[in-house]
């Protein structure tokens, strides 16, 4: 039998930050269960976070007038990107489940994580018009976020000054993850570890870990499928679809929430 496959995908500077004790807590457990563990340290790595023509190798198609994404589109189907994005590809094609492990910066992934998302999901590889969202190139692949804040978790609540945490995931989790067609699973957040005790951050951890001995077998968040959407008319949810909801206290997602109330942690737990 094959073991599965994870990849972690982490960003921190420091060996001893609590990124750091998360991501190895990650490696521990999941290697004890059997499955194989890659990680790649960006920092270590100096992964080069900004997207140009020097991650193709050769001449491109039109020098004047650049587009990435087409570029990289090229490039990937003739064998042409630089070995590092190639080298991410690898990881990605083989694993089962990614984990992104980060501090949030700005209410966001750090710039070399992000600039890992830009390089390493080029179109074609990652998604096409045809392939994202439910019908994405990754839909047998699961995803998450792991992820410290700066902020208490009161902060980031629908009364809080930061504002509603599932409003700020959506991006993330819908535009990126799910989009490509991961099945999302819930974040694990550790909520201002660098403002609590040495015996908080402890039992972070330990939650950490008991969550991951199930890890893979969690249910995935929920989006609304793309057949839902009529891709004719702007790809704006079909009549059908909007009456079934329309007598509902709650919109779809966090995203299509169609002017009502905000589902409550429709991107913080599976099955709501």
């Amino acid at each position: 039998m094959v073991s599965k496959k994870v990849l972690i995908v982490y960003a921190h500077q420091s060996s001893g930050s609590f990124n750091s004790a998360a991501k190895d807590a990650a490696v521990e457990v999941l290697t004890a269960k059997g499955y194989a563990v890659e990680v790649s340290d960006l920092y270590a790595m100096a992964f080069k976070a900004t997207a140009t023509a020097e991650d193709i190798t050769g001449e491109v198609k039109n020098a004047d007038h650049f587009c990435y994404g087409e570029e990289t589109k090229l490039a990937w189907e003739a064998g042409k990107l630089t070995a590092d994005i190639t080298e991410e590809q690898r990881k990605l094609t083989e694993a089962d489940l990614v984990i992104f492990q980060f501090p949030m910066y700005w209410f966001t992934v750090p710039a070399i994580m992000k600039g890992w998302m830009d390089r390493v999901l080029t179109l074609g590889f990652a998604f096409t018009h045809e392939k994202r969202y439910s019908q994405g190139i990754f839909k047998d692949k699961k995803a998450m976020l792991s992820f410290t804040t700066g902020s208490q978790e009161s902060m980031f609540s629908a009364y809080g000054i930061n504002g509603d945490m599932n409003v700020t995931l959506w991006p993330l989790q819908n535009g990126i993850l799910h989009y490509c067609g991961f099945q999302v699973l819930a974040p694990q957040i550790f909520w201002a570890p660098s403002h609590v005790s040495s015996e908080a951050r402890g039992t972070m951890l330990e939650g950490w870990h008991t969550r991951m001995q199930g890890l893979l077998g969690e249910n995935p968040l929920a989006f609304t499928p793309l057949d839902c959407f009529d891709g004719e008319k702007g790809y704006q949810l079909k009549p059908e679809v909007h009456e079934q909801h329309a007598a509902k206290e709650f919109g779809l997602t966090v995203g299509i929430h169609l002017g009502k109330a905000l589902p409550p942690n429709n991107q913080m737990k599976a099955g709501v």
